[in-house]
């Protein structure tokens, strides 16, 4: 399974960064929705489920957090700890948000706005969805 983590380009100076992020120039589609996810729990994971043809790229924008990444054949762990560095994660990818440090903040970037019929929330319908047998979670 191929991860594609993206630098960013900070900018800053004595006063502190800056990081800009615009469509089809930093992030691969068009921004549809942005939503973040903070003061999350000690122990929590989040997500659990995958996308039919949503796209997204995640940026731990404050602290830090491991993502979990499963294409129904194999499963990575990335772990995103820089403010800088985003994960692109395609439709049809299974994923598990965990392990927030207690200040993380994870911005999402979504190619779509919201659609309840784009995830599959059930792995072994995901699994059937891509066509895969068995499981690699």
């Amino acid at each position: 399974m191929q991860v594609v983590k993206y630098m960013f380009q900070p900018h800053g100076d004595a006063r502190g960064q800056l990081v800009a992020l615009e469509e089809h120039v930093d992030i691969p589609f068009t921004i549809r929705r942005i939503y973040y996810m903070y003061d999350t729990a000690q122990g929590v994971t989040r997500g659990y489920h995958a996308h039919k043809s949503l796209e997204q790229i995640l940026v731990c924008i404050h602290g830090s957090c491991k993502i979990r990444l499963d294409n129904g054949s194999e499963s990575k762990v990335v772990p995103l700890e820089k403010p800088y560095e985003g994960l692109y994660v395609a439709n049809n990818m299974w994923r598990e948000m965990f392990d927030f440090s207690p200040d993380a903040v994870l911005l999402v970037l979504a190619s779509e706005l919201y659609d309840e019929s784009d995830y599959i929330r059930d792995y072994d319908e995901f699994l059937n969805f891509i066509g895969k047998e068995g499981t690699a979670q």
